[in-house]
């Protein structure tokens, strides 16, 4: 009797393995398809190919579609210049290699987007003027080539202010027109890495790549709600990407989290032969992600510059805010004050190195480009100037060509004994005194405002809301961009406009694992991101 109950009971269980069976196989094949990328991660989206929720090809469709659906349509961001062609074969070959060989790593079928400044193979690198709207490379820039070896996608090439400064008209280029803030329509999304920041901060993409001079990359991420890294100047290589100065030109990450903009450094960053800034690097290149110490607030020693506050009274609340939450993880803070010259660099310094550098270093990189692109700085001008782009849609800023036009008339100062003195002692005595000021006081890092307001208005709509009593919010920023030291920018808070509001960790060279400790350190106890109105989650 209880040998036929047992029996009874095996074959009931049998049967309901096999009634069970095919409803989870179903479910897997659901769930396969109901991964979605909006808001995650780099790890996380590596996971979900590696686990087959999802394939390389489906992520950049989905991109595409976003990019389709709010790019130039709806809120029409307008993030974005050249589509890559080539981006879903690149998909679906890294997909049968992933089946075939494995993942290269966890870059490997991850979409990103890259300022159209870096030189990508088979797409124009206009630098957002319309003069260079033919300019095509022959081969990847390095850092380009590095994400591109590790597994990146290149799906799409964003705009920027042209050739890679405002003069007024922040994110706006004769080639793309302007970017507008995917938070707030009415504000822009900061200059010149504005097309990147957007459209990470969009879901366009899992990250972008920007170029950071005066505050390119820290500035657009500051106002998008990003994580931006200004890495020490060499630590990431700039050949094949077209100059603005390259005695303060840098180029780096902007993503969503601290993670993700440390994961895209370590994939980037490294020496090239073209680039002789980076002949140490290889020394310094870690793995910045895997090492985070989310505790680092807790024993840190920060300096808080004093001078960059005052112009905006919700950045000096939400900064203020920032650091009594540092304070009370048990961060020690020491209030700093910096040199006349030190709290506005750019009359001293920056301007001065920027006009005498530019004309050579451009037309340098002009000279590598094929039979058809200009080939001198005063081509590029005549072109800016001629009536079919004075009187087409995107005309170029008037005041950006006026820069031009300085840069040529001041192309010789390059051998001037002021340039040299520049060069040669005052951004020395400027490193020596950050330097100073952090053993002094035994900083881990100086902290401040990214800038001193929120995103401001664009410049061809007035927003009655925004109030700012600044010069020129960027200052702030020049301290890194004229010691060549690293800093990061990481979201702090949120301006009643809807815009973000970043703070910034800046040390000495090659510090960049430790400010990345203190800002991933600040990200987790604050989670001040959030996500933009106007680019939301697409209907299924």
């Amino acid at each position: 009797m209880s040998k036929k109950i047992l029996n009874f009971k095996t074959l009931l269980a049998i049967l309901l393995v096999a009634a069970i069976f095919p409803w989870n196989h179903a479910n897997a094949e659901i769930a396969k398809n109901t991964f979605d990328p909006f808001e995650k991660s780099i790890d996380e989206v590596a996971n979900a190919l590696s686990s087959k929720q999802i394939t390389s090809e489906e992520l950049v469709e989905y991109y595409l579609k976003r990019i389709e659906a709010f790019d130039k349509q709806g809120p029409a961001i307008n993030s974005i210049i050249t589509i890559n062609n080539q981006a879903l074969e690149t998909a679906k070959a890294l997909d049968t290699e992933r089946k075939s060989k494995g993942p290269r790593g966890k870059l490997h079928g991850i979409p990103f987007v890259v300022k159209d400044n870096f030189d990508v193979v088979g797409m124009p690198t206009t630098a957002g003027s319309v003069a260079l709207k033919d300019a095509y490379p022959t081969k990847n820039s390095f850092t380009v080539q590095k994400l591109i070896d590790a597994g990146a996608i290149v799906t799409a090439k964003t705009n920027m202010s042209e050739l890679a400064a405002s003069y007024g008209r922040l994110g706006y280029s004769s080639m793309g027109g302007l970017t507008l803030n995917p938070y707030n329509l009415n504000r822009d999304a900061s200059g010149s890495s504005s097309g990147s920041a957007a459209a990470v901060a969009a879901n366009f993409a899992v990250f972008g790549l920007g170029t950071d001079t005066s505050g390119s990359v820290r500035g657009p991420a500051n106002v998008t709600g990003l994580v931006g890294i200004r890495p020490t100047l060499g630590l990431t290589s700039r050949s094949g990407v077209v100059p603005s100065s390259l005695s303060l030109d840098v180029t780096g990450p902007l993503a969503r989290s601290v993670t993700d903009a440390s994961s895209v450094l370590t994939a980037m960053a490294g020496t090239d032969k073209e680039d002789k800034a980076t002949k140490f690097a290889k020394h310094h290149v870690q793995d910045y992600a895997k090492a985070l110490d989310v505790s680092s607030l807790k024993h840190a020693r920060i300096g808080v510059a004093t001078d960059f506050f005052g112009d905006n009274a919700e950045v000096d609340a939400i900064t203020n805010q920032a650091i009594a939450k540092m304070k009370s993880m048990g961060t020690a803070v020491v209030p700093v004050t910096f040199s006349e010259q030190t709290k506005y660099l750019w009359t001293p310094i920056l301007g001065p190195i920027g006009d005498a550098e530019f004309k050579r270093q451009f037309e340098k990189y002009l000279s590598t480009l094929p039979f058809g692109a200009p080939k001198t700085l005063q081509k590029v001008i005549d072109i800016s100037g001629s009536p079919e782009v004075l009187n087409s849609a995107t005309p170029v800023n008037p005041a950006r060509l006026e820069g031009l036009k300085t840069a040529l008339a001041q192309a010789d100062t390059l051998y001037s004994k002021e340039y040299k003195n520049i060069i040669n002692k005052e951004i020395p005595v400027t490193r020596e005194e950050i330097t100073k000021i952090m053993k002094d006081n035994k900083l881990d890092a100086l902290v401040f405002p990214t800038m001193s307001c929120p995103a401001s208005n664009r410049f061809d709509k007035e927003d009655p809301t925004f109030v700012c009593t600044a010069y020129d919010t960027y200052t702030a920023s020049y301290v890194a961009s004229t010691t060549g030291f690293p800093e990061v920018t990481v979201p702090a808070g949120t301006a009643e406009a809807g815009v973000p509001v970043g703070i910034s960790f800046l040390g000495t060279a090659y510090s960049e694992q430790k400010l990345l400790d203190l800002a991933y350190s600040f990200e987790q106890a604050t989670k001040a991101r959030t996500v933009p109105v106007n680019t939301p989650k697409l209907a299924q």
